[in-house]
């Protein structure tokens, strides 16, 4: 059988999709994919055999129209405004990579294509061929919100194929935990979230602890001093406001603004480490509420606190914490020590790591990528 798994936007979009991927390869059949071409390091750190679906960087696609024209980001819209404009963006990556793909399958024809939950080039491609294609969620974020946007982008393409609007998965896999699932949700095989990422030489921090408390912060991997100026404070800000704890404080944020978090923050350890790595070793792990980052918590049954960097990310993180293992703030809360307090909440109330086990044991009982195998093996011969 040949799969061909179709991904984009950022990093953790192919290390969601790589577990199913090599459990694939592992029993031997072809794999490839196909993502855009800022992607391809990290589909070389995955092993991944892969194409590239375009050359245009992402912010290409956020930051404007087919016609050039300025997009203005909806910063301060609600969820159906941002999830609509996502969805549009992400269609517009859709519609871009479609030549290549076509291409490609011309030459490497697929019998199934998985796509990531935003990938819209995925059922679009299928159709072309006439395969199944399965969707493969990349988190436990609720895309609905998101989709119609992608409708309202890809009508020219959707025409072509005859179609109102994209069409459904012959399979949709979902890694969010049973618990955490939307009660309108729709029916989804379950399958085991499985961390994956890049990785680096190890040294002992990393994978051991100290006699401290210690806490991961995170503003995932986008965040600049620039650009995502508002990241960098919160970092800052939230080290400031751990102080209290007389906690170990790891920050997660690329390379590049190491030495700019330790001059700011003092006695942190700061730079770009495995997450799957040190996550097991933490008491506590705060962030923007990004859902690789939240679903490695869950992995490790750690605690968390989330400040969603945007409300299309708020619903996950209010389900986390209505289940009792995260505290959620509001989105973009900075009232002055609202983090610090809410993470003084989460390592002193012993509740949240009783909850937090309680749902990694939920994910470990969820069925492996190996055990997703016949799925697909079953739609390709169907």
């Amino acid at each position: 059988m040949r799969v061909l798994f179709v991904t984009g936007g950022g990093q953790a979009t192919v290390f969601s999709l790589a577990p199913l991927a090599t459990a694939l390869r592992g029993a031997g059949h072809e794999i490839f994919m196909a993502a855009n071409s800022d992607l391809m390091s990290a589909t070389e750190a995955a092993a991944i055999p892969a194409v590239s679906t375009t050359d245009l960087p992402i912010r290409h696609f956020i930051s404007q129209d087919r016609q050039g024209r300025p997009v203005p980001p909806p910063l301060d819209a609600g969820v159906t405004e941002q999830g609509v404009f996502t969805g549009r963006w992400f269609g517009r990556m859709a519609a871009a990579s479609l030549g290549v793909l076509k291409e490609f399958t011309a030459a490497w024809r697929p019998d199934v294509v998985v796509g990531g939950t935003m990938t819209y080039a995925a059922p679009l491609l299928a159709r072309h061929l006439g395969v199944p294609w399965v969707r493969l969620a990349w988190d436990a974020i609720d895309a609905t919100h998101v989709h119609p946007g992608a409708d309202e982008e890809l009508q020219p393409e959707l025409s072509e194929l005859g179609l109102a609007h994209l069409p459904e998965p012959d399979l949709f896999i979902d890694v969010c935990p049973p618990s955490l699932r939307p009660a309108a949700a729709r029916p989804a095989s379950p399958m085991r979230y499985v961390p994956a990422n890049r990785q680096r030489q190890l040294e002992p921090w990393m994978y051991t602890r100290g006699d401290r408390r210690r806490i991961c912060l995170t503003a995932g991997s986008q965040v600049t001093r620039d650009g995502h100026h508002k990241l960098f404070e919160f970092l800052t800000r939230t080290v400031a406001e751990l102080a209290p704890l007389d906690a170990e404080v790891l920050i997660a944020a690329p390379d590049g603004l190491a030495a700019d978090l330790r001059e700011a923050c003092g006695d942190v350890r700061a730079g770009w480490f495995p997450l799957d790595v040190v996550a097991p070793t933490c008491d506590l792990l705060v962030h923007h509420g990004g859902g690789v980052t939240s679903l490695t918590g869950m992995y490790f049954g750690t605690p968390q606190v989330i400040v969603p960097g945007a409300e299309m990310l708020a619903d996950a993180a209010e389900r986390l914490a209505g289940y009792g293992a995260a505290v959620t703030l509001k989105t973009g809360e900075d009232a002055p020590d609202a983090v610090g307090a809410a993470c003084r909440e989460a390592v002193s109330d012993v509740s949240y790591v009783t909850r937090a086990q309680a749902l990694r044991d939920e994910i470990t009982a969820m069925p492996s990528p190996n055990q997703m195998v016949g799925a697909l093996a079953a739609l390709a011969h169907r």
